[in-house]
């Protein structure tokens, strides 16, 4: 009898620690129960210490409120112009209503992507191979506005869609590479011929540049020379003014300036002026001054010797 009663305590403890157990329900941050009694939806359990009754409410499902990532395999769509290309597609959503979530839906993350594809394949399937590879914005924004519109429903925010690879066929890539190659080798022409191009601009600025500068400088030589010249000449006629020379100097002058004015291998006629004329005569008469004066003597002639003559013998 004693071991029966101690038997029925113990069963009663487990109960009562199970009923404990089941009583109190502790949802972690940022989480979500429903709680279903007899089957039937109760309430929303969140975050924190919750009492439930035991053996009469059930926690039906937990559900993490959030955001989630979910990537989808590639899926082959058609473009306008009949290309099929593969797209891969990441949606960031968030749960915003636990209850709706539960019971709008079955499972939402296979209806999130079922609707991703068909909504991809209508939007793609109206615009050509380049302008889906160039939309990507515009294809992520359409896709966003109608999965936010249609998940509201299901207690599901989608927060944003994103596109991570459009594949054209292999026969596509080879063309656009090829044209990718075309047009980069085309811009590294025109480049390079703008390139050379200003370089001979620049040089024919160089250039005339220099040429300027050195006609200037040439201007200033010639003008400095010219002006050099024309001072020594005016030194040296005011040196000759000064010194007031007579009619035998400028002549002795004259006869050396004669060599200087035939030199030259190409001289083959050269003018005398007339001056020089003048200049030999007062030359003359400046030499006459100096020779012995005639009448007042004569110079002896040397004799000759004379020779006698034996006598001829009889």
């Amino acid at each position: 009898m004693g071991s029966a009663i101690i038997i029925v305590l113990i069963i009663l403890v487990v109960l009562v620690f199970i009923a404990l157990i089941k009583t109190i329900q502790v949802i972690p941050q940022a989480s979500a129960a429903i709680v279903e009694r007899f089957g039937r939806y109760t309430r929303t359990l969140n975050a924190g210490l919750n009492i439930v009754v035991p053996f009469i409410d059930s926690i039906r499902n937990r559900i993490d409120l959030r955001e989630q990532v979910v990537p989808f395999p590639p899926q082959p769509v058609i473009t306008q112009d009949n290309l099929v290309v593969n797209i891969d597609t990441v949606i960031y959503y968030q749960v915003t209503d636990a209850r709706a979530a539960t019971y709008e839906v079955a499972s939402y993350i296979q209806a999130i992507e079922q609707l991703t594809v068909t909504t991809l394949r209508n939007i793609i399937g109206g615009m050509d191979l380049e302008r889906t590879l160039t939309s990507r914005e515009e294809i992520n924004a359409a896709l966003r506005g109608v999965l936010d519109e249609a998940t509201g429903k299901w207690g599901i925010r989608v927060n944003r869609v994103e596109l991570k690879a459009i594949e054209p066929p292999t026969s596509i890539q080879d063309s656009m590479e090829k044209q990718m190659r075309a047009d980069r080798d085309k811009r590294a022409a025109i480049l390079q011929a703008e390139g050379v191009r200003q370089s001979q601009i620049l040089t024919a600025e160089g250039e005339k540049q220099s040429s300027i500068l050195r006609a200037e400088g040439e201007a200033k030589a010639a003008a400095l020379r010219a002006e050099g010249e024309a001072q020594a000449i005016r030194v040296v006629f005011e040196s000759i003014h000064a010194g007031d020379p007579d009619q035998k100097l400028l002549s002795y002058q004259y006869l050396q300036m004669l060599p200087k004015i035939a030199e030259g291998d190409a001289n083959k006629l050269w003018i005398v002026p007339s001056e020089i004329g003048d200049a030999l005569k007062g030359l003359g008469g400046a030499i006459g001054n100096f020779a012995p004066p005639t009448g007042g003597g004569s110079i002896p002639k040397p004799s000759t010797p004379k020779h006698e003559t034996p006598p001829l013998d009889d």
